[in-house]
């Protein structure tokens, strides 16, 4: 949610591009002049008072606000206390999981049990967290970056290592496009990064095919679960024979 001190530096901004003195704005707003500098050197104001300065500028309040929101920084990692929250109530993951795959409130009430209202109810639990910014009619912007991942030694991860991990691997892997590839090798330390490089690359290829396939018929589509992994690993029976 973007704050008012955000709001206010937009509207400097909008004010320089329109070429309008604080004495325009001052007559617009019927102020003195210098409680105009005044307000808007302070940075904050009431959200009524900023509308009334859109309406002077001719701007829309809600597209500026969504402008601001729109600029504000991608969350790249959430915070240790944010993935408590999230993992807290096996619901609302399911509904973090599924708004990262930007799915709509109607495709998470169409595929599970979960009623209108209780997705609504987790939708706003997700905007408080700041995983999502709600906007009108139950749409809503993630606030997540393409490069986001949830932390490595976190709640998440500890929840999915200690409850899904063993059911994903437990699959036969031998449907349609299904695979597991288990390769182990000593390669340099130098080139390594570089095969961390393409899996991310993968990754960010499935995550974009799978926006891009969201215009298909459901019938047209199926779920698939892609886990990329590479860590410098030995299995423990192994590592016990080493000299």
């Amino acid at each position: 949610m973007s704050t008012t001190a955000d709001l206010v530096l937009a509207l400097k901004k909008e004010l320089k591009a329109a070429q309008m003195t604080y004495a325009d704005l001052a007559a617009g707003l019927g102020m003195a002049e210098s409680s105009v500098k005044r307000m808007l050197a302070k940075g904050d104001m009431a959200l009524s008072r900023i509308d009334a300065i859109c309406r002077v500028l001719k701007l829309d309040f809600a597209e500026l606000a969504r402008r601001v929101a729109d600029a504000q920084p991608l969350l790249k990692e959430l915070t240790q206390e944010q993935e408590r929250a999230v993992v807290a109530d096996k619901k609302l993951l399911l509904c973090a999981i599924c708004v990262l795959s930007q799915w709509t409130l109607d495709q998470i009430t169409t595929e599970y049990r979960l009623t209108e209202a209780e997705c609504i109810k987790y939708f706003a639990a997700l905007d408080r967290i700041g995983i999502i910014e709600l906007r009108p009619l139950n749409r809503y912007r993630l606030k997540l970056a393409k490069t986001f991942r949830w932390r490595p030694h976190g709640p998440v991860m500890h929840y999915f290592r200690d409850h899904a991990v063993l059911d994903y691997f437990n699959g036969g892997f031998d449907g349609h496009a299904e695979g597991l590839l288990l390769v182990h090798g000593a390669v340099s330390r130098a080139i390594a990064p570089s095969f961390l490089e393409r899996l991310q690359r993968v990754a960010q290829d499935f995550a974009q095919q799978h926006q891009a396939d969201q215009k298909l018929a459901g019938r047209e589509r199926e779920g698939y679960t892609l886990v990329l992994a590479m860590r410098s690993w030995e299995f423990g029976a192994f590592a016990q024979l080493r000299r």
